[in-house]
């Protein structure tokens, strides 16, 4: 909106927004002060304060300056996204307590701050560029962050897990995520219903034709699948998800190909959005099992680290499910959801798979 409202090319503003979102995959490599830090609250403190700077930095200076220069002032921006998310999200064990109800509740609540402010944001940046400008409607955005940085220092404190020497570099962590089997299925699973879930919003638009409604309509579709993740979001805040996390996200992510699969079939406007709607609610049931998976089963001297791997490669996923969606947009309207189901239905199945072949190596 920067961009195009001052009469920017459609290039340049694809440009900023990929350097904002792109530097989310280097995140991990900033992510593990937080497990080496004497306390992670002051690591995601100044986070909150880079992050805002630096993105109302972009915002003022685009009209005076380089394109360049905004961009590299949103990759530092973005480069410190992963800890405002995975990074808080992995706080979760220290303010719930030691108790799986308890925090799989907290999980519950976390997912649902996903779902408002992926649903607040854009609305309050609409809202406020209907009566000023785009750049006004980023600082408040900024100046949000700045507040967030004071609230953060609000969350009970934990002592650092291990001493520096003793949590793993990196790419270590990310070695020892591929070799730990509920780990490794965290990391796929994830990756692949994030991808899948990215087609939803290009699928609706490509859609409507065939179901004869006005482009306008895909708006709706798209609510109905925000919507539902609210209500996922809110069903396991009231009932917290039970049972093995490993195996929770492995039915979740079938149970997604499942809505996938009624999105692809549904005959009728009707049908097909309790189907957008339905995705939503699982998915949001997947997300917090995953986020269940990352705190039982990550290692205490590199919990922040599993984290952010995963939430930057998921944020990773996504934005390749989007451009996967939008280059087969142009086939038949129900063909990028049909690949989504096709590869969340693959990767369920490998899941399982690679559960057994784990327990059979231990019997053997």
């Amino acid at each position: 909106m920067l961009v195009t409202g001052s009469g920017g090319p459609a290039w340049v503003a694809g440009l900023l927004g990929a350097s904002l979102t792109a530097p989310h995959l280097l995140g991990p490599f900033v992510a593990r002060s937080l497990d080496t830090a004497r306390d992670g609250r002051t690591v995601i403190a100044l986070a909150c304060i880079l992050h805002g700077a630096t993105l109302a930095a972009a915002v003022l200076l685009y009209p005076y300056t380089w394109p360049a220069v905004t961009a590299l002032l949103l990759v530092s921006s973005g480069l410190v996204g992963p800890l405002l998310t995975g990074g808080i999200s992995s706080r979760l064990p220290a303010i719930a307590g030691p108790g799986q109800v308890d925090q799989r509740r907290a999980q519950g609540w976390d997912v649902a701050t996903y779902g408002l402010g992926g649903t607040i944001g854009p609305a309050l940046v609409a809202a406020v560029s209907s009566w000023a400008d785009a750049t006004v409607a980023a600082l408040i955005l900024a100046a949000g962050t700045f507040a967030a940085a004071a609230f953060v220092r609000l969350l009970p404190s934990a002592p650092p897990p291990a001493v520096g020497s003793g949590v793993p570099r990196p790419g270590r962590t990310l070695l020892l995520m591929i070799c730990s089997g509920p780990l490794r299925r965290t990391l796929y699973l994830t990756m692949t219903i994030a991808l899948s879930v990215a087609a939803l919003p290009i699928a609706a638009v490509a859609s409507t034709g065939r179901l004869g409604v006005d482009q306008a309509a895909a708006g709706v579709l798209i609510a109905a699948y925000g919507l539902g993740n609210l209500a996922g979001s809110a069903a396991v805040l009231l009932r917290p998800l039970r049972g093995d996390a490993d195996r929770l996200m492995t039915r979740l992510a079938a149970a997604v190909a499942a809505a996938l699969a009624g999105v692809a079939l549904a005959d009728g406007f009707v049908l097909t959005t309790a189907a957008y709607a339905a995705a939503g609610i699982l998915n949001a049931c997947f997300f917090a099992a995953t986020l269940a998976a990352r705190s039982e089963y990550a290692p205490p001297q590199a919990r922040g680290q599993v984290f952010v791997w995963v939430g930057a490669l998921k944020i990773t996923a996504g934005s390749a499910g989007t451009a996967l969606a939008g280059a087969v947009a142009a086939g038949p309207a129900q063909l990028p959801v049909v690949m989504a189901l096709t590869l969340a239905v693959a990767c369920a199945a490998a899941s399982v798979l690679d559960r057994r072949a784990g327990r059979s190596r231990l019997a053997a």
